[in-house]
């Protein structure tokens, strides 16, 4: 019997570890299940502008796996029962359940709305396309003048509002920050971004947190009303709370715990990667919710279960992160490199070359996903035939 490999979620992390283990794996030996809601892969980082009213060119994931011998199955994960090794879901045709020898869960994450009265009913987000297209025809239901509030200074926030405030020069665009914006930054990249608020004409209440949010305003915490005929929420990522359910030991924020090879720390046959694993870097922190995260997650995640399955060691992939690249709408950007501590350095690249640098990052991980095989070995490996009992990160084990 074929080892059976179920990937959950097609999304930065998933998609290219299910075509990793595809091309890396015999298909004598393994078979490659990825299990995703949509049909189409999702390029997250670009939201804000599909949300703007650019069109963005779609992939659909049965074109992306075509010839590399992963079995896609669209379908919504409800459930997993790690101590069977089954995943329950849901789809067009009805409720089913999928065995596996080897998961790997990469289900990404939503907004999170901590318990914000209002969130849920009013406001919009940018985590996913449906609720970005449902934001761009409110938006575009607005008139001159319609007040956009856009709520969290994060990554997310910013390029959000720049995005906004660029593309549709009729709205006013509003930005609630808890602290200063752009505190995370260096002086000089501060200065940059400031600048580029003000270009734009985007309104900052700094110092700003946000209690309620109602259909036509947002309450601070001061008492204060802060009108919005769109309230867009980009104050965090929360991710959903199936792996607590499971039985999978979990962190505070609901992420699997892993060790250093993505492996879970309470059931061996399980590996996560991408926003919904805790995943220590190597400044000792965990490492944040990003697609460069996923990046490194992933591919630690699939040299893992190969090595595992194959019999070898286990590569060590790098933990590091080196940074922070914001788009302030389509021709500005800021690149603001950190150390080891996660603390902004000095240097920054800003301006236009930043904002071709973000380009080409974009369209890599576009290309990335569409090609999940390319430059990978010809060889696929064979499962071990004596596999030993684990003993390390590096030891020669199976899955």
């Amino acid at each position: 019997m074929k080892h059976r490999i179920v990937v959950l979620g097609a999304g930065y992390a998933g998609a290219f570890a299910a075509g990793n283990l595809a091309r890396r794996l015999s298909p004598a030996d393994v078979e490659v299940t990825v299990v995703n809601a949509v049909p189409e892969f999702v390029e997250r980082m670009r939201l804000h502008q599909l949300a703007s009213g650019q069109d963005l060119a779609v992939r659909k994931l049965a074109d992306v796996f075509a010839g590399t011998g992963v079995r896609l199955r669209l379908a919504r994960v409800t459930g997993v029962d790690p101590e069977r090794r089954t995943v329950a879901v849901t789809g067009e045709d009805g409720d089913d359940e999928l065995a596996y020898d080897t998961l790997l869960y990469a289900l990404g994450s939503s907004v999170a709305h901590h318990g914000v009265p209002g969130v849920a009913e009013y406001a919009f987000d940018v985590t996913g396309r449906s609720s970005a297209l449902r934001l761009r025809e409110r938006l575009e239901g607005l008139g001159e003048g319609g007040a956009v509030l856009v709520v969290g200074e994060g990554l997310t926030g910013i390029e959000t509002a720049t995005e906004f405030a660029e593309s549709r020069p009729e709205l006013s665009v509003a930005l609630a920050a808890r602290g200063e914006l752009g505190a995370w930054l260096s002086p000089k990249a501060r200065r940059h971004l400031r600048r580029a608020f003000d270009r734009l004409g985007i309104t900052v209440h700094e110092h700003t947190g946000v209690e309620a949010v109602e259909a036509t305003r947002a309450i601070a915490t001061d008492g204060t009303s802060i009108p919005a005929d769109v309230t867009v929420w980009a104050a965090g990522f929360a991710v959903h709370p199936i792996a607590a359910a499971s039985g999978l030991e979990v962190a505070g924020t609901g992420q699997i715990v892993v060790d250093r090879t993505m492996r879970s720390v309470s059931h061996p046959d399980v590996y996560a990667a991408g926003d919904c694993a805790y995943a220590i870097g190597e400044n000792g922190r965990p490492l944040p919710m990003s697609c460069a995260s996923a990046g490194f997650t992933n591919m630690q995640a699939t040299a893992a279960i190969i090595a595992r399955l194959a019999g070898g060691e286990i590569p060590t992939v790098g933990l590091k992160y080196y940074g922070n690249h914001i788009s302030l709408g389509r021709r500005d950007a800021i690149f603001q490199m950190v150390d080891g501590d996660v603390r902004s350095k000095s240097w920054y690249l800003g301006g236009r070359t930043a904002a071709r640098l973000k380009s080409g990052i974009l369209r890599g991980a576009w290309w990335g996903i569409a090609y999940p095989t390319f430059g990978m070995p010809k060889r696929r490996r064979r499962l071990a035939t004596t596999p030993t009992a684990p003993t390390g990160a590096g030891a020669r084990v199976a899955a």
